[in-house]
C-alpha cells in the first residue's frame, strides 16, 4: 500500500503540469521512513516518464582550463587555496575542443560542454571558446554548451552569438549553506550569472552537490531557488571527496540518500531536465541504473573535471537494458 502523502502529491503533479510543490510539503516527503523509500521511487519514475517519456539526454564534458583557481569552494580540487595532485594547464587549443566534441559525439553524447577553472575567463580565452563553438557547430550534431564562470551581459552575448546553447552556472548548495562552502565570492553573483544567461536567450544549466553537509530542508531551499530562477535542466552532482581539500574528509552518501535526493528534485520540477553528473560512480555504485527509476532524464558520460567516470560503452548498454533512447537535441 502506498503512502497516502505520496500519492496524493503523485497524482496532483500527474494530472496538472502547472502543480507547484510547495517548501512545507516537500519536507512532508522527505520526512518519510526509510520504508516508504520504494514509494517514493515508484512515483518519481511516474513523473518522469509522464513528462520525458522513455526519452533521455547524454551530455559529455572537457576540462578546457585546470587548475589555479582564485575560488575557496571547499569541494574543488581546482581551487589554488587546495594542496591536491591533479593535473593543471592553461586554457586549451580551439582544435582540441573540436576534436573533443567530435570524440563524445562518437561515443555517444548528444550535449558537449566546455569548462574551465577560476571565477572568470579572460577576453582572449572568451573568443577561443566562442571560435571552438562555432566550429564545433559546422562540424557535428552536437548541442554546444559551456561552463566559464561568471558572466556579463555582453559575453553571455557573445557566446549566445558564437552557436552556444546552453550554459552551465551551478549554486553548488542553498544559500543558508553556501559560506560553508565558499568564501570568496557571494552566493548573489552567481544567481545573477544565471540571470544574465537566461536574460541573453540561453538554456541554463544550474544544480549543485549533494553531500556537502546541507540538510533536506537546505536541499529543498535549493530546489526552490532553481524554481524561482526558472532553469531549464538541474544537474545534480554527489561529492566526491578529493585527498587535499577541506571536503576530503567526509563520507559519500548513501545510495539510498543520493536516489531520494534525485526524487525529491523531480517531485519538485516534474517538467525539467534532470542530468545525472558528478560522483555518481563513488556514490552509487552498483545501482547507477536506478537514477532513471528515481527520476532523471539525464546522464553525463565519460570523465568529469579531474576524476574518471565509468566507461561510456557500459553507460550505453545500460541505457540501453533500461528501455531508454537517447534523444538528440541541440
Amino acid at each position: 500500500m502506498f503512502h497516502p502523502t505520496v500519492i496524493g502529491i503523485t497524482e496532483e503533479i500527474l494530472a496538472d503540469p502547472g502543480y507547484v510543490l510547495s517548501s512545507e510539503t516537500s519536507c512532508e516527503l522527505v520526512r518519510l521512513s526509510e520504508a516508504h523509500f520504494p514509494d517514493v521511487m515508484a512515483c518519481a519514475d511516474k513523473i518522469r516518464n509522464r513528462y520525458h517519456k522513455n526519452r533521455i539526454f547524454t551530455c559529455a564534458i572537457t576540462n578546457a582550463k585546470s587548475g589555479f583557481c582564485s575560488e575557496d569552494c571547499a569541494f574543488c580540487a581546482q581551487s589554488s587555496h587546495h594542496h591536491t595532485d591533479i593535473h593543471t594547464y592553461p586554457m586549451v587549443s580551439e582544435e582540441y575542443l573540436v576534436e573533443s566534441a567530435v570524440s563524445r559525439q562518437r561515443e555517444g553524447a548528444v550535449k558537449f560542454g566546455m569548462v574551465t577553472s577560476g571565477y572568470a575567463n579572460t577576453a582572449a580565452e572568451m573568443t577561443r571558446i566562442c571560435k571552438a563553438a562555432a566550429s564545433i557547430g559546422t562540424q557535428t550534431r552536437i548541442g554546444v554548451c559551456a561552463s566559464l564562470g561568471m558572466l556579463n551581459e555582453s559575453r553571455a552575448a557573445q557566446l549566445k552569438g558564437s552557436g552556444v546553447t546552453r550554459y552551465h552556472h551551478n549554486l553548488e548548495t542553498a544559500r543558508s549553506h553556501f559560506s560553508a562552502v565558499c568564501t570568496t565570492h557571494d552566493y548573489e553573483e552567481d544567481v545573477e550569472t544565471v540571470r544574465i544567461a537566461k536574460n541573453a536567450g540561453l538554456e541554463v544549466c544550474c544544480g549543485g552537490i549533494m553531500g556537502l553537509g546541507e540538510s533536506w530542508e537546505q536541499r529543498i531551499e535549493l530546489s526552490m531557488t532553481l524554481r524561482e530562477l526558472d532553469v531549464d535542466s538541474i544537474p545534480i552532482n554527489f561529492l566526491n571527496p578529493v585527498p587535499g581539500t577541506r571536503m576530503g574528509l567526509r563520507t559519500p552518501l548513501s545510495p539510498q540518500e543520493a536516489l531520494r535526493c534525485i526524487a525529491l528534485f523531480r517531485f519538485m520540477h516534474p517538467q525539467k531536465d534532470i542530468v545525472i553528473c558528478g560522483g555518481r560512480g563513488v556514490t552509487l555504485g552498483d545501482f547507477q541504473s536506478w537514477v532513471f527509476m528515481a527520476g532523471a532524464n539525464g546522464l553525463m558520460i565519460g570523465n568529469y573535471l579531474t576524476t574518471q567516470g565509468r566507461d561510456t560503452r557500459m553507460d550505453m548498454e545500460m541505457i540501453r537494458a533500461m528501455g531508454l533512447e537517447v534523444h538528440m537535441r541541440r
